[in-house]
């Protein structure tokens, strides 16, 4: 579970990336954004799939929250609201940009055993 949840946080971060990078409103934005969300709301799913010593932690209220906001930002862009939909898709990157550094550099962390054990 932990590999399907840091591939699918990878693949929305590399999604999310390029969608900053490209013109906004063009196909391959819709294309890379429908992407980026389901890339993300997966992720979150699988996050639930992984508990240290039995149990969640407080990175799980992240989870939550993604969950929360993708629904938020794709009812924002088809209600015509950009601005919301925007600073919803922002507030998710930096979410998993967070969340994936305290994954990364927090001591007893997976990751941080493998880059630093």
């Amino acid at each position: 579970m932990l590999f399907l949840h840091l591939g699918l946080s990878l693949l929305a971060l590399g999604a999310i990336a390029l969608i900053l990078a490209l013109p906004k409103g063009q196909a391959a934005h819709r294309w890379l954004g429908r992407m980026a969300a389901g890339a993300l709301v997966l992720s979150a799913l699988t996050s639930f799939g992984i508990q240290a010593r039995g149990h969640f932690s407080w990175l799980h209220i992240l989870s939550v929250v993604t969950l929360a906001n993708v629904a938020w930002a794709v009812w924002a862009i088809r209600q015509g609201r950009v601005a919301a939909h925007k600073r919803a898709m922002l507030a998710g990157a930096g979410g998993l940009f967070i969340a994936g550094l305290f994954a990364t550099f927090a001591p007893g962390r997976y990751l941080y055993g493998v880059l630093f054990g």
